[in-house]
């Protein structure tokens, strides 16, 4: 080597050192700077979704569902004073006409043989549904399960032995933080729409639209028609249901919610079963923990479950489960409040056993519950109330750990009785009864079961004096007989 050559080695060498302590030093700065560079090939500036979309597309519809109300046709003299003055109230020269009401939202093929998953409240009311596939081809639609309490329902429409093409469940505890989603829908009815975004918070269980409170939460644009329609991971696989926003202004701000795909695959593996949801109960009334209550527990933070009460001989009690304890999780995952645990055992299968952690005075413990249903006992005997008195056109059931399940009642049960059901137009109704009332007494008798009911109201009264609970709150009224 020359000694020019040398001699350059040894600068550059230095000038290396140099630049590597600079980096050092200064290591945010300087690599930004040097990772920044054009693109070398078309590829690099053409990074698109659009394979997954194509994918996905075909399988989310356009579902319509369609109601008839009867409306009543005025007269343009209604308002006339002299009419008035003959006919009073009973004015009316019009006659009724039919008026029709329609909805528009999305769903989501489960099934090639023509299986859709969509929100409950997409279909809420509706008489006809019809679904729109991607390709414009419409289709009869017939209900085969709709469930309220998680807000979704299953349609089928016959295909007449054509595959169609469908999303596959992924299981959605995989989801994290960050990850990039697609949510696919029919927004406003413009027609089929993708956005993209990221899941923006998991396990949220304040959104209030359905009885099971556990949402994906993400920042993908969703809109009024994206109900019931697909949120996809960049893979293709549905990992929940569209069914929320929250807006002050009707449109998207950046923050949407989908029900996770484990509670939906649930409900339609129900359908494909009978219909028939059948959840796992734990027996025991929770309750939330605040900073507060932390405080008196004695624990190093707010979050998990605490349990008031167990119902003698159910799920929690054989598992040893006591007033007092904190439950922190179930099956390995983190219990943030009783909304949490309540879709964790959703989401489980009947049969089965499930592994809890638990406080108790400063120990943690561990036990196994049985995952089983809520027994009805007394059996329900739901009974229509007919006859003059204030409960005509309630139907009543006798309370039980089932039915307050089903209902969605903070109770697990005992003697009672308990409002269905309310006939449209019915004295019950126009006394402004709801459903989940519990009949605590009738005069001074206290109610507790059906038959019982019975006898108390087949007798007519000048008054009736009643004691109703509804939620925590228990009031009284008279009406007159």
């Amino acid at each position: 080597m020359s000694q020019s050559n040398f001699a350059g080695g040894i600068a550059m060498t230095v000038a290396a050192v140099a630049l590597m302590a600079s980096l050092a030093l200064f290591p945010w700065s300087a690599r930004a700077d040097v990772t920044r560079q054009m693109p070398t090939s078309a590829s690099e500036v053409t990074l698109s979704y659009s394979s997954v979309v194509k994918r996905v597309a075909p399988a989310v519809v356009n579902v319509y569902s369609r109601r008839v109300v009867q409306s009543q046709a005025q007269s343009p003299f209604i308002n006339d004073p002299f009419f008035q003055r003959f006919f009073g109230d009973r004015f009316s020269f019009g006659v009724p006409r039919e008026r029709v009401q329609q909805s528009l939202g999305s769903g989501v093929i489960v099934d090639a043989g023509g299986l859709i998953v969509t929100n409950f409240h997409v279909i809420k009311g509706g008489d006809e549904f019809r679904v729109a596939l991607n390709d414009r081809r419409e289709f009869e639609a017939r209900v085969v399960l709709a469930d309220e309490r998680t807000d979704l329902a299953v349609l089928k429409i016959d295909t007449k032995g054509e595959k169609l093409p469908f999303l596959h469940f992924k299981d959605s505890d995989t989801v994290e933080v960050g990850d990039l989603v697609l949510a696919i829908g029919n927004p406003f009815g413009v027609g089929q729409t993708v956005t993209t975004g990221i899941v923006s918070a998991l396990a949220r269980t304040h959104v209030g639209v359905s009885d099971y409170q556990f949402f994906i939460q993400t920042d993908a644009a969703i809109n009024p028609g994206n109900s019931g329609g697909a949120l996809v991971t960049t893979d293709g696989n549905l990992i929940g249901i569209n069914s929320a926003i929250y807006s002050s202004s009707g449109g998207s701000v950046g923050i949407g919610f989908a029900i996770p795909s484990n509670m939906v695959k649930l409900v339609v593996d129900s359908a494909r079963n009978g219909g028939h949801i059948k959840r796992p109960w734990t027996g025991a009334q929770l309750q939330a923990i605040d900073g507060q209550l932390a405080s008196t527990l004695g624990l190093d933070r707010p979050g998990g479950a605490l349990v008031r009460d167990v119902y003698p001989s159910g799920p929690a009690a054989r598992a040893g489960l006591k007033a007092g304890d904190v439950i922190r999780s179930i099956d390995g995952q983190d219990v943030s409040d009783p909304e949490a645990l309540r879709y964790r055992f959703a989401t489980k299968a009947l049969g089965g056993k499930v592994k809890l952690r638990y406080l108790r005075d400063g120990h943690t413990l561990e036990t196994q519950m049985s995952l089983e249903g809520p027994p009805e006992k007394p059996a329900a005997d739901k009974t229509l109330i007919k006859g003059r008195n204030p409960f005509e056109g309630a139907t009543i059931a006798n309370l039980s750990p089932a039915i307050a399940d089903e209902m969605g009642l903070d109770t697990m049960g005992g003697e009672g009785v308990v409002i269905t059901a309310i006939t449209d137009g019915s004295t019950a109704d126009r006394i402004q009864f709801q459903t989940g009332d519990i009949i605590e007494a009738i005069g001074d008798t206290k109610i507790t079961s059906v038959s019982q009911f019975k006898g108390e109201v087949a007798a007519p009264r000048s008054q009736w004096d009643f004691a109703i609970k509804r939620g925590d709150r228990t009031f009284t009224a008279s009406v007159g007989g």
